[in-house]
């Protein structure tokens, strides 16, 4: 024998499932509108703060980036001293006068 329609557990799932989309579709158009406002200013803090933030890393980006040139240069240095030491070249090295 045969189930009449709509009396099956497949039916029946289906037509919960449809309920509960329905449901949900209802809450969600009623709450849409006070959700947008209040997501929308939280957007705006995030969006204020996430700027604010940007600014400050870049900056930090540019005082690393002038360390790291500064800290270069000194290494260069370093290098040449330490090469000039090593061949005996004394012309370039600081003289100094011993008693």
């Amino acid at each position: 024998m045969r189930e009449p329609a709509g009396d099956n557990p497949l039916d029946q799932a289906v037509k919960r499932l449809e309920r509960a989309i329905s449901q949900l579709e209802q809450r969600l158009s009623g709450h849409a509108g006070k959700a947008g406002a209040e997501t929308g200013g939280l957007f705006d803090q995030d969006s204020a703060k996430l700027a604010a933030e940007l600014d400050q890393s870049r900056q930090r980006e540019k005082e690393l980036e002038e360390a790291g040139a500064e800290a270069s240069a000194a290494l260069g240095r370093a290098i040449a001293e330490i090469k000039a030491a090593l061949s005996g070249d004394d012309a370039d090295a600081p003289q100094t006068e011993e008693a």
